[in-house]
Formats: structure tokens, sequence, C-alpha cells
């Protein structure tokens, strides 16, 4: 099977945390909210790391 990242039609904000929950076959909800708590809980690292994210990660055709 090929996957690839990318970001994800199904989203919030820009689809990062959608992409990332079908790259790993787990359900978006809990991607988002485990990245919220993740960012919350170090000193907000997680805002850089979604910006970066969503400037690498091509958007799904």
């Amino acid at each position: 099977m090929n996957k690839k990242l990318e970001r994800s039609q199904d989203k919030v904000f820009a689809g990062v945390c959608g992409g990332l929950a079908e790259y790993f076959d787990f359900d978006p909800v809990i991607v988002r909210i485990a990245y919220a708590f993740l960012t919350l809980f170090t000193a907000f690292s997680g805002l850089i790391f979604y910006i970066v994210l969503w400037l690498v990660m091509p958007e799904k055709k």
C-alpha cells in the first residue's frame, strides 16, 4: 500500500490533523484533541509544529 502524507479535505483549520489521522488510520477527533493537549502542555510549541506541517504537507487533490 502506497500512502502519502497529505493535508486532508476533512479539515477544521488547515487539514494537518486530518491528514495525520488519515495517514496513521486514527480518528481525526482523537488527533485534534491530542494535538490541543500537547500544544497547551508544551508551552505552545505545537503551534510552530502545526505551521511547519501546514507549509510542508501538500494538499490532497
